[in-house]
């Protein structure tokens, strides 16, 4: 073999593995980046605002503990004259709980709206479910005048009663039903008040450099207090206590957290949500929101987004921040608080 094809051979060589090694790079400076073993490696920010207050520690373990030790929502009757129609219903003679629990209609709702029925406790004087073994002098059934869905509409009431009259001819009862017009125009009012004082904030975080798995996102979120959610690919950071919504919510490619070996799905973005009539005023749920953006994207190299795909300044957050304000003084005067059991049952 001459020098000249020993020279180009030994190039054909060189290239060879330069093309490998570049491979190589390339593959692994795009490969999804992975849980990290160490758990001193990703922490809060220093930085965290500290008007915003942090409920419990952030090592996700401490969340399994408390979990068995979180207050539960205080038991309310679910009707309430300002979101529900009412219908009194009579009786002549005192009706066990086993028996108008067995008159109950098969399903609680009536078209979109849901339906229920109270009994009088004989003892406690309080409204309150049906419930075995009790006993009531009185019974109120009711249905929800307005939802995300839309208003109280009069097919929806017609059936309204024809299911409350079948309830009360079954424990000799008799209901007094409100004008139908009357009812169906105060459910169109309180459903365009509640159309323009809704809001259910979204920020996407994207990844500006390497992509993310599945097991990089829940280690950083779960740093902040998130915590697997029962659909796969979104967390919570759960409530103070315990079966009411969460204050908020994260997340990304349910086929990527579903995928057969999660490690090599490659994520570039994920969303951070909050409803805001379902979270008290007082949870700090915006700027908490916003902070958990912040961090998240400082260290997992993300750029924050509205739905849109634009970027979002302090400047669009401030003022993103002062609108709210408005809406929860709004809210407020009109008696549904964020957060208050009327304000979830209207804006769900």
């Amino acid at each position: 073999m001459s020098s000249l094809q020993n020279s180009l051979a030994i190039v054909g060589g060189l290239t060879l593995v330069g093309v490998v090694l570049y491979n190589l790079w390339t593959a692994r400076q795009n490969a999804p980046r992975q849980a990290s073993s160490d758990n001193a490696g990703v922490g809060i920010d220093p930085t965290l605002d500290s008007n915003v207050e942090l409920k419990g520690p952030q090592d996700p373990s401490f969340l399994d503990d408390a979990m068995a030790t979180l207050p539960v929502p205080e038991r309310k009757p679910p009707l309430d004259a300002l979101i529900d129609v009412i219908a009194p219903i009579e009786v002549d003679n005192q009706v066990s709980g086993d028996a108008a629990l067995a008159a109950l209609p098969a399903t609680r709702r009536v078209g979109t709206k849901p339906f229920a029925v109270e009994g009088l406790n004989d003892t406690t004087g309080e409204w309150e479910t049906p419930t075995a073994g009790r006993r009531y002098h009185a019974f109120q059934a009711g249905i929800q005048l307005a939802n995300r869905v839309g208003a109280l509409n009069e097919i929806e009431f017609s059936e309204f009663v024809i299911k409350a009259q079948s309830f009360a001819d079954a424990i000799n009862g008799s209901p007094e039903f409100p004008d139908m017009l009357e009812e169906v125009a105060r459910a169109r009012e309180l459903d365009q008040f509640a159309s323009e004082h809704d809001a259910q904030l979204s920020f996407t975080v994207v990844a500006t450099a390497a992509a993310w798995s599945p097991g990089y996102i829940h280690q950083h979120a779960a740093r902040w207090g998130f915590v697997a959610g029962v659909i796969p690919g979104r967390m919570v950071l759960a409530a103070p206590v315990q079966g009411l919504p969460p204050i908020l919510s994260l997340s990304f490619d349910t086929q990527a957290a579903m995928a057969d070996d999660p490690a090599l799905s490659a994520i570039r973005e994920f969303s951070l949500s909050l409803d805001v009539p379902q979270v008290p005023r007082e949870e700090n749920a915006f700027a908490r929101l916003r902070e958990a953006a912040r961090i998240l994207g400082n260290e997992m190299d993300g750029l924050i987004t509205d739905g849109a795909g634009h970027a979002l300044t302090e400047a669009d957050l401030n003022a993103i921040a002062a609108d709210l304000e408005n809406l929860y003084d709004a809210l407020d005067l009109r008696e549904l608080s964020a957060g208050s059991p009327q304000a979830r049952r209207l804006f769900s």
